[in-house]
């Protein structure tokens, strides 16, 4: 209840305050390739219900047009220039602000999957399937930061991920949410978001070495 209580309040207070923000990407967008702005995904939230992820367009028209769903590579040659500076700051997400508000998902948690994104030519939802900790992770809203998406290097494998989000399941608490949002502030300040590696190493002690004692994996 306090989890919720919060999301809706400061997802309110953050749509209000950041208008001005959404014009100027708005503008921005519109000069360099025009309509649409945003757009929506599929993803996968609490329980797998599906539900519709918006977003700020960072991509071309049609990117996925030939390739299906797959995630963004570094450098990769369908994000426009304004996109790779909304990319690099996070504010490509800031519309999720109304799917927090909405209950779709929640500021902390779990990535939300696309249940058709396309890597290494396997499909991300039959593949997870099999993975330790899927259901784990599944029984929680989806959030719009969380531990995976600031301490994991963005290239381990989605195995590895779903381990440091099970750590954060099972230790999870209103003030360890806290922490992650101001240190998800600060990546954005940095302009940090499309760093490959970690974009901090230490949680306490190691977070690698806090995910093997807890949760058993070597």
């Amino acid at each position: 209840m306090i989890k919720r209580a919060f999301d809706f309040t400061f997802s309110l207070f953050g749509i209000i305050l950041s208008v001005p923000v959404w014009l100027v990407i708005t503008l921005a967008i519109l000069i360099e390739d025009g309509w649409p702005v945003l757009y929506s995904q599929e993803r996968m939230g609490k329980d797998c219900v599906i539900f519709k992820a918006l977003k700020f367009r960072s991509m071309v028209k049609e990117a996925e047009k030939l390739t299906g769903p797959i995630q963004a590579k570094e450098d990769d040659q369908r994000v426009t220039k304004v996109g790779k500076v909304l990319r690099a700051l996070a504010m490509d997400e800031l519309p999720q602000l109304i799917n927090i508000l909405r209950g779709d998902i929640s500021f902390v948690g779990p990535r939300a999957l696309r249940s058709e994104e396309i890597e290494v030519a396997d499909n991300v939802l039959k593949k997870a399937l099999d993975y330790p900790h899927f259901e784990e992770r599944s029984k929680i809203k989806p959030g719009l930061t969380g531990v995976a998406q600031v301490f994991a290097p963005r290239d381990i494998s989605r195995k590895e991920k779903f381990g440091y989000d099970a750590w954060y399941i099972r230790n999870q608490n209103f003030w360890l949410d806290i922490y992650i949002i101001i240190l998800s502030f600060l990546v954005t300040f940095r302009g940090k978001w499309e760093l490959r590696k970690s974009k901090f190493n230490y949680l306490g002690r190691s977070l690698k070495e806090l995910i093997q004692s807890q949760l058993g994996e070597s």
